[in-house]
């Protein structure tokens, strides 16, 4: 898969999330949904755009027209995912109370969509070297895309009054994101990524503190 050459997947699921972009034309929503679960079951390696397109019920020649490339076919489908965790993400953190809950339930919630997502997650644990190059060997601007979103969550709380106004909103944003991009990346060891529970203490231990100024 190439990654794209301006912009990174996450920073356009980023824009399309923000400015509500759907799938309007129904065909292409119909190949991209084949797409996505043909990828699921038999991985992008393994899959063809006559696969596909067999799965859509159209011709080898409709899904060209729409997706020139098969890498394009993977940018659009792994874009719509991501842009789908964007859109779930601001719907969890709804459920929090303070600004501590939300550091913490955003973190817990956002390595639980992403793992258990069955293209995403599995795409990170089957074929890393599909996505993962994609993620972050683009000049730093795909972890910039989520530090951009969490600073502006934060900055959301500056306004409100529920963090200091000396916090450096951005800094502590970019340490969030990179500790969550860790352990999404490298499995560890020490923490269970599949227990909330152990994920939210570390949250609260660690993040959390992030909040205040020193």
């Amino acid at each position: 898969m190439t990654p794209p050459d301006s912009e990174s997947l996450l920073e356009r699921a980023y824009t399309d999330a923000v400015e509500q972009v759907g799938d309007s034309d129904e065909l292409r929503a119909r190949i991209l949904d084949a797409a996505y679960e043909q990828f699921c079951r038999m991985g992008i390696r393994r899959s063809t755009m006559e696969d596909v397109a067999r799965r859509a019920g159209v011709s080898r020649i409709t899904v060209y027209r729409r997706f020139a490339t098969k890498d394009a076919l993977v940018e659009h489908v792994v874009r719509r995912e991501f842009r789908r965790y964007f859109d779930q993400f601001l719907i969890d953190i709804e459920q929090a109370r303070t600004p501590a809950d939300r550091v913490v339930l955003g973190f817990v919630s956002s390595l639980r969509a992403i793992r258990s997502n069955p293209l995403i997650g599995g795409l990170i644990a089957a074929e890393p070297d599909l996505l993962v190059p994609s993620m972050i060997n683009d000049g730093g601007q795909t972890l910039a895309t989520v530090r951009q979103f969490v600073a502006g969550q934060l900055r959301r709380e500056q306004r409100a009054g529920h963090v200091p106004d000396g916090l450096d909103v951005d800094l502590v944003a970019e340490l969030m994101v990179r500790v969550s991009a860790s352990f999404l990346a490298i499995p560890s060891q020490v923490v269970d990524l599949d227990d909330d529970e152990q994920l939210a203490g570390v949250a609260r231990r660690f993040l959390v503190p992030m909040l205040s100024v020193s």
